[in-house]
């Protein structure tokens, strides 16, 4: 994941801070210093890690930090903030035009990702209410208009093409499609190049005169550093780029362009591409961001995660059987389904505070551990999945070959499941105990009253 080596060296740093009582200006000094070879490392531009580095110094030599009562964390304060400030600030969201369809040209290097992620981004855009369309408008690069009927066809998204013919009359035609049929926003699929030339910037203009797009949206990699941030720079001269979209952000990158593309550009990161999955992409949030950088967690997007492959009416009947001690081996599967819907187990774990993320990069977190135990439940019969204890000897090696694995396998499943059990007996056990309390200082109990409500 990006940010896991500047994350691992920022949080080196300011671990050797955390164990002084008082900071000298040599310490700071110190500290600065190893911040700024992170950044570096990070390949983050040598100018914006100058005056980075310069800002946090004055600040942090202030007064109010040296005589403070824990000086380190005002420290990392000021440093959380300064990032904040370094990626913009604010969230900022996708311009919509007043009129209808607005229309969002996505521009950047042939490989960037754009054709995915703005796929991606029109499905994020149809759960927030719209109704998008995608237009091919990359008639030379091969199988590229294929690609984005494919894409379109996965997300339910219906796709404009006219062949092989003229981009700046494709993308008017497409707007005029969207008039017809109640689109309101157009998603222009322009094409890329492996470096930026005089005839790919000529296209982009003229497709952008002819459909006055509210937004031109520059899709770079994550992944190519400091030649990110270039081609950020040359795409905001020739067309006025209005905002960034980071692809690839969950491979190994090192994160430089996300913190040198603002400060290069003036020109905002709006959303992020996290995953190869049509719905791995979020908003960018420069505060959580820095948040994460710095080994603080991301509990509000882990919350969105959660409210996303959150399932109320199922939620609410597992409730229910769960104040019934009726936990079942489908209700364990339904929990697995659902946190693998939420994303890596990795990534995750990075998001709750006081994890660091980097630690984890050198453990073995087994990804497929969840899909060996649903295979096994899988292969259970509906009515061993009610009731467990039925599992026998052969029906154990019966399971375990249609799932692939070994009878030791299914007998660890049972015994996580055993233990899920008996923790939701003690939650229900607490929870009677609560009301019973309760009821008797209100002068009298329920004895016929049923338990487990404190859950």
């Amino acid at each position: 994941m990006a940010f896991e080596s500047l994350s691992e060296k920022l949080n080196a740093a300011f671990k050797k801070m955390r164990g002084k009582g008082r900071l000298s200006q040599s310490d700071i000094k110190e500290a600065m210093r190893e911040v700024r070879m992170a950044l570096l490392e990070a390949d983050v531009s040598y100018k914006v890690v100058k005056d980075f580095t310069k800002t946090v110094t004055e600040r942090a030599s202030g007064r109010e930090v040296l005589e403070a009562l824990s000086p380190a964390q005002m420290v990392i304060k000021i440093v959380n903030e300064e990032l904040c400030a370094l990626m913009g600030g604010e969230t900022q969201k996708l311009n919509i035009g007043s009129k209808s369809p607005s229309v969002v040209m996505l521009v950047g290097l042939q490989g960037a990702g754009k054709t995915t992620n703005g796929a991606k981004l029109a499905g994020y855009m149809r759960k927030q209410g719209k109704r998008p369309l995608l237009a091919a408008c990359d008639i030379y690069r091969p199988a590229a208009i294929k690609q984005l009927e494919t894409v379109g066809a996965q997300l339910n998204i219906p796709v404009f093409q006219m062949g092989q013919t003229n981009p700046v009359g494709i993308a008017k035609a497409a707007v005029e499609h969207a008039k017809k049929h109640g689109n309101d926003l157009v998603f222009l699929d322009t094409a890329g190049r492996l470096h930026i030339d005089e005839a790919l910037m000529e296209e982009l203009k003229n497709i952008r005169d002819a459909v006055q797009p509210a937004e031109i949206l520059l899709v770079v990699d994550a992944m190519t550093g400091q030649d990110a941030v270039n081609a950020a720079t040359a795409f905001d001269e020739a067309l006025g780029v209005t905002g960034v979209m980071l692809s690839k952000l969950d491979g190994d990158a090192r994160g430089g362009a996300a913190l040198s593309i603002r400060a290069a550009t003036g020109k905002p990161i709006k959303f992020i591409g996290v995953g190869e999955k049509l719905d791995m992409i979020e908003p960018f949030h420069p505060d959580r961001m820095a948040s994460r950088i710095l080994g603080m967690g991301d509990v509000l997007t882990l919350i969105e995660k959660a409210e996303q492959s959150f399932d109320e009416k199922k939620a609410l009947e597992t409730a229910e059987r769960l104040r019934a001690n009726k936990f079942t081996l489908t209700d364990y599967l339904d929990q697995m389904a659902q946190i693998k819907s939420m994303g890596s187990i990795q990534d995750i774990a990075g998001m709750l505070p006081g994890v660091d993320a980097s630690a984890l990069s050198g453990a073995q977190v087994d990804e497929k551990a969840l899909a060996r135990q649903e295979a096994i439940i899988l292969s259970m019969t509906p009515d061993e999945r009610e009731n467990p204890g039925k599992l026998n000897s052969s029906r154990k090696k019966r399971i375990a070959a249609g799932s692939g694995t070994a009878v030791v396998d299914v007998n660890r499943v049972l015994k996580q499941y055993e233990t899920m059990q008996q923790m939701v007996k003690q939650l229900n056990s607490k929870g009677m105990k609560k009301k019973q309390k309760r009821m008797g200082r209100m002068g009298g109990g329920f004895p016929g009253l049923p338990g487990g409500f404190g859950f």
